[in-house]
Order: structure tokens, then C-alpha cells, then sequence
């Protein structure tokens, strides 16, 4: 596999068919902003598209590609890997979803920095938190669970639990979701159940403690 950097026109990109990775709107806008406002980006990566001559198939950069197309990018930065369906599957996999964390008071010296040349609403149009997120972790003296479940940010930086019931284990999370009643700020579904999957989970746990872990 090569990491040289080629461009290759948008209209010879093709979008991989099974690929697994979703962005949400609000994200996406910022994905566009910032290319838009420092004119850089990661290049992509793709591979020789098997049944169009002369074409790539994406393994990872599917936003990016779509953020170029509507900045009326004609070209886009690839590094371009010659590799099978197997290698494209586990890449398509992993590329997206293995990472690090942030190390806390590195993460709020950045955004103190930031802070100091831009508005908080004005990063919170490029970074993955709020304008509000943002104001308190500027502002926290002594980073404890709270900053460091704010610098997680956006929904795209959770962590996904993937697991398969049946109708009546269905019926069943749903009712005892729906006993716990939704929090008064506003959230997405996803962001919902999460939260009351948690408090589910913590109640069990608590009743747990309770009863000797038995």
C-alpha cells in the first residue's frame, strides 16, 4: 500500500456501498465550515474501483468527499490503497471508529486558547461542543466528571452498544423506558434511551450494592 497523496477528480469517487459510518446534520455543517474556513482537510482514502475503469471506491472520507462536492471542490486529496474486499471491510470497520480520548487539561488549555481569539458561538460552529459546553469549560477551575463528559462533546464521539433482542425483550426495555421519564432539556431518541438505559442500569447497580452483590 502506498500513502502517496494523489488528486483525483470527485466525479471518479465512489461511495462504498456497505459503508458503516453515519454523521449527523449539525456535524456534517461543521465538517463543511471548517474546510471551508482553513481550506484543509484529511485526505481520503480509496482503492481501484473493481468494476469502473478508471474510478476509486471510498474506504474512508465518504463525509469528506460529500463536504468537497458542496464546497464545489472539483478534486479532492487521496492516498490510494490497492487492496481486496476482505482488507476493505476490516478497514471499513476500523478506520472510523478506532481512536484515543482527550487527556482533560490538555483539551481545556486548547479551548481556553481558542477562546481567547473566538467567541464561544463562533467555535461552536466548527467544534463538536455547544456554545454553553464550551462557556463552562472555559471557565471550570477544577476538571471533574462533568468537564470531562462535556469535552466528549457531539454524539458523535459516544460510544456505540450494539445488541439484538425480541419482540417481548423489546417490549420490555421500551416500557421501563418509557418509566423513567424523559429529562427536561431537549434531546435526540438516541439520546433519550441512552440516558435512561444508564439510569436503569444504575438503579440495578445500587439495588445490587444493596443486597451484597448477590
Amino acid at each position: 500500500m502506498s500513502n502517496s497523496i494523489k488528486s483525483i477528480a470527485l466525479k471518479k469517487l465512489i461511495a462504498h456501498p456497505d459503508n458503516p459510518n453515519r454523521m449527523s446534520r449539525a456535524n456534517f455543517t461543521k465538517l463543511v465550515r471548517n474546510i471551508k474556513r482553513t481550506g484543509r482537510y484529511e485526505p481520503l482514502v480509496v482503492r481501484p474501483a473493481a468494476k469502473k475503469r478508471g474510478c476509486f471506491e471510498i474506504i474512508n472520507g465518504h463525509h469528506r468527499c460529500r463536504a468537497l462536492g458542496e464546497l464545489d471542490y472539483k478534486q479532492a486529496d487521496c492516498v490510494v490503497w490497492d487492496i481486496d474486499d476482505e482488507q476493505a471491510d476490516i478497514l471499513l470497520s476500523t478506520l472510523n471508529r478506532l481512536g484515543g480520548s482527550d487527556e482533560l487539561d490538555r483539551k481545556l488549555a486548547l479551548l481556553r486558547r481558542l477562546n481567547k481569539k473566538m467567541k464561544s458561538a463562533e467555535l461552536a460552529k466548527l467544534l463538536p461542543q455547544t456554545a454553553k459546553q464550551i462557556e463552562r469549560l472555559v471557565n471550570l477551575r477544577r476538571p471533574g466528571p462533568v468537564a470531562a463528559e462535556l469535552t466528549r462533546g457531539a454524539a458523535c464521539f459516544a460510544n456505540p452498544m450494539v445488541f439484538f433482542v425480541d419482540d417481548t425483550q423489546q417490549q420490555i426495555i421500551k416500557s421501563a423506558i418509557e418509566l423513567v421519564g424523559e429529562p427536561k432539556e431537549k434531546m435526540t431518541k438516541a439520546a433519550r434511551n441512552a440516558a435512561a438505559l444508564t439510569c436503569i442500569a444504575q438503579h440495578f447497580l445500587r439495588d445490587s450494592e444493596a443486597d451484597g452483590g448477590g
